[in-house]
């Protein structure tokens, strides 16, 4: 009951709202199209779980990304998806790392269940898009050696996570 109580004091109605469907979204997708492989939704529901703490600034979210990166490059490996692997096992995961311990030194106003909103210079953007473009490029080859399918689009989803992550 006291968990409940606090998911309805932390969370507002739409977060709540947002999650409940999300998570209806996940368990139908999972009864009717993938039935067993419980790994699989128990890494889905972790990972949308995940996002809505990061998304409050909650180092929780963090802690939670890191499981999911985990659990998901597992996933990745035992269907040879070896370049999804290396996506979360090489950058994901150590990402959320550094994200949980700058969120951890940086309580917003003493709350630990809340992180201080940074700005970045416009320097820092620069150096941001340029570590952006080399990581893509080091991932586009590591992609190609492992015969990615649809290249490209991975390739772009690997830059959007990069600078996501990097923002975080």
């Amino acid at each position: 009951m006291r968990l409940i109580n606090y998911i309805k004091n932390y969370f507002t109605n739409t977060e709540i709202y947002l999650w409940l469907i999300s998570t209806a979204m996940i368990l139908a997708s999972h009864i009717f199209l993938i039935k067993g492989e419980y790994i699989k939704l128990l890494a889905s529901l972790i990972g949308v779980t995940s996002l809505i703490f990061c998304a409050k600034g909650n180092p929780f979210g963090q802690v939670l990304m890191i499981v999911f990166s985990l659990q998901y490059g597992a996933i990745s490996y035992s269907y040879a998806y070896y370049g999804e692997m290396i996506t979360y096992l090489g950058m994901s995961a150590p990402m959320a790392v550094l994200a949980l311990i700058s969120w951890l030194k940086n309580p917003y106003k003493g709350k630990k269940s809340e992180v201080t909103v940074n700005t970045i210079s416009f320097k820092e953007t620069l150096f941001m898009l340029c570590l952006t473009i080399i990581v893509t490029v080091i991932f586009y080859y590591i992609l190609k050696y492992f015969n990615t399918a649809n290249i490209i689009p991975s390739t772009f989803s690997v830059a959007t996570s990069f600078v996501a992550v990097y923002l975080t």
